[in-house]
C-alpha cells in the first residue's frame, strides 16, 4: 500500500482514539481492530497522548454538577448476568458491525446492482452513507473517484487497485485524490463494508465503463 494510504489510515486511528469519528466510521475501525490487531498499539499510543494532553489542561467548572451526578446514580444497573446470543464461530461480521445492523452476514438482504456486483444499502447513519458490497471473483467496479471520503473495510476476499492489494481486515481510505478501479481477486468473492460522506464520480473511458457495467 502506498505511504499516503498508510498515513490516512493512521489519521483515522488517531480520530478513533480521540472519539471524534461519526458512528459508522467508529464501527468500521472497531471491526478492523477486531479482525487485525496490527493497529491496536497505534491506537493505545494515540489514547495515551490524548490522556497526557487532557491532564495538562486547566480544569473547567462543571455546569449542572448535581443534576449530572443524580442522573448517573439514578440510572438502572447493568445486568451483567444477561445471556449473550451465541454467534457462529465463522461469522462474517465482526461484533461491532453485527451490533450496528442487527443481523449476521448470512442474513444479508443483497440486491443485484450490476452483473457480479451486489449491494445492501443500510442508509444514512450519523450523516454518512453506509452499505455493504459483494463482488464476484475477478469482477471490477467501474473506475471512479470521490467527492468526499470513502472508507472500505474488507470483510472477506480481497481486491486490487492502483494503490495495491486490500485483503481481509484491511481498510481502504479514498478521497478526490484517488482515481481507481477496484477489482476482486479471482479465488473468492470480495465482500466489504463501506462508509462515505459524499457520492462517487465515474471516470475512465466510455469503452471501459461499458465493459465494467456489463461485467
Amino acid at each position: 500500500m502506498a505511504d499516503f494510504q498508510l498515513d490516512m489510515v493512521d489519521a483515522l486511528m488517531a480520530r478513533y482514539a480521540a472519539g471524534i469519528l461519526p458512528e459508522p466510521a467508529r464501527v468500521l475501525v472497531e471491526a478492523h481492530l477486531e479482525m487485525k490487531s496490527v493497529n491496536r498499539a497505534k491506537v493505545i499510543d494515540f489514547e495515551t497522548a490524548a490522556g497526557d494532553a487532557l491532564e495538562k489542561m486547566e480544569p473547567a467548572a462543571l455546569a449542572s454538577r448535581d443534576d449530572i451526578l443524580n442522573a448517573i446514580f439514578s440510572a438502572p444497573p447493568i445486568d451483567v448476568t444477561a445471556k449473550q446470543t451465541e454467534r457462529p464461530t465463522n461469522a462474517l461480521f465482526p461484533k461491532a458491525i453485527r451490533e450496528l445492523v442487527g443481523f449476521e452476514g448470512e442474513d444479508m438482504p443483497w440486491k443485484r446492482k450490476l452483473p457480479g456486483f451486489k449491494e445492501f444499502n443500510v442508509g444514512k447513519i450519523d450523516g454518512c452513507d453506509v452499505s455493504f458490497f459483494w463482488l464476484r471473483p475477478g469482477r471490477a467496479v467501474p473506475a471512479h473517484t470521490h467527492q468526499g471520503y470513502e472508507l472500505l473495510l474488507v470483510l472477506d476476499g480481497a481486491f486490487n487497485d492502483v494503490r495495491g492489494r486490500f485483503g481481509k481486515g484491511d481498510i481502504s481510505v479514498a478521497d478526490e485524490s484517488v482515481d481507481h478501479r477496484p477489482k476482486a481477486e479471482s479465488e473468492v468473492p470480495c465482500i466489504g463494508f463501506a462508509v462515505s460522506d459524499a457520492p462517487l464520480k465515474l471516470t475512465g473511458s466510455s469503452r471501459q465503463l461499458i465493459g465494467d457495467l456489463i461485467g
